[in-house]
């Protein structure tokens, strides 16, 4: 068990905790997180990552920058004021947090180790089968309570009904309908953050002019930034059929951006595409870009929807 900053890890669940709030880490966020946490303040190349996190596996750079990303994600890290992993230009990554072994010293126990803790005052004046007993009384009150509402659920409903007979019903998702979640930014070093947010909006922009479509409001789309949230429950609440997410690149002066269309239902990836283009007018290309996703999604979700199962 170690404390990274203010983040309790926990090697063996791959868990992560603080204040109340957890996380699970997928294993080679982990071994990440635990690779920088073994040499604070040094700085770790991308080679010597590859090496140790993705041993045996034939990766690119790319998934270490995806998994500092992610991993920063989860901490609550800024890149551009890091606070748990710094950014060395050209160079690699520096864990920049205290890093210590966890302690219980925020949990203390009444007592010392060298008297008993004195019991608790309930437990002197209450016996133990005297709670037994409650305990089977509060157990058999709630099941008599849950056995009520069981039978008399459906009369409850016809009740209701009757007194607001113009009660409107549920409102189904549309078939038609999209959510665009915020770019992620895996360019080395996390510094084209703005494009990705702004190829985000030009998205959203361009889909919502599309007829019958309904897309869900920048607002309401990045309100999940950042947030280790599943995608079938970001579309529950948005109440979208659909997910679009992407990713940006950048390798020299070129500049790749992926997008994926994902069926929340199912967590099938409808439609995914790779667009490649020249990092010199950056509105052009997110122009260009969306309006490329958005004709592609026209047809794409058509097609997805008349081949969809009856429900």
């Amino acid at each position: 068990m170690l404390l990274i900053g203010d983040w309790r890890v926990d090697p063996a669940s791959g868990e992560i905790s603080r204040n109340g709030e957890s996380a699970r880490l997928e294993i080679r966020t982990l071994r990440l997180l635990l690779y920088l946490a073994e040499r604070p303040g040094e700085v770790v190349s991308i080679d010597d990552l590859l090496d140790q996190v993705w041993a045996g596996v034939n990766v690119t750079p790319d998934s270490v920058y995806q998994a500092v990303a992610t991993l920063r994600r989860l901490l609550g890290d800024d890149s551009r004021q890091p606070t748990y992993i710094a950014n060395v230009p050209r160079l690699g990554y520096r864990m920049i947090a205290s890093v210590r072994p966890w302690t219980d010293e925020s949990h203390p126990k009444s007592g010392s180790l060298d008297s008993p803790a004195e019991p608790e005052p309930i437990s002197r004046n209450r016996p133990a089968h005297h709670f037994r007993a409650m305990s089977w009384v509060v157990g058999l009150a709630a099941c008599l309570a849950l056995l009520v509402l069981l039978l008399f659920r459906p009369w409850f409903h016809s009740r209701a009904a009757h007194a607001n007979p113009s009660l409107p019903a549920v409102a189904k998702t549309p078939a038609k309908s999209i959510a665009v979640l915020p770019f992620l930014d895996l360019t080395e070093g996390m510094k084209e953050e703005e494009f990705a947010d702004g190829m985000t909006e030009e998205l959203i922009d361009k889909l919502s002019r599309v007829p019958g479509l309904e897309v869900s409001a920048p607002t309401s789309s990045f309100y999940f930034k950042g947030k280790q949230i599943p995608v079938a429950d970001i579309a529950s609440r948005l109440g979208v059929a659909y997910v679009l997410d992407g990713s940006v690149r950048k390798s020299g002066s070129r500049l790749r951006v992926a997008a994926r269309l994902i069926h929340p239902c199912n967590g099938y990836v409808v439609w995914s595409e790779t667009y490649d283009r020249r990092f010199d007018d950056l509105l052009r290309v997110q122009d260009d870009i969306a309006g490329r996703v958005a004709n592609t999604l026209r047809a794409s979700i058509g097609t997805a929807i008349d081949h969809s199962p009856a429900r």
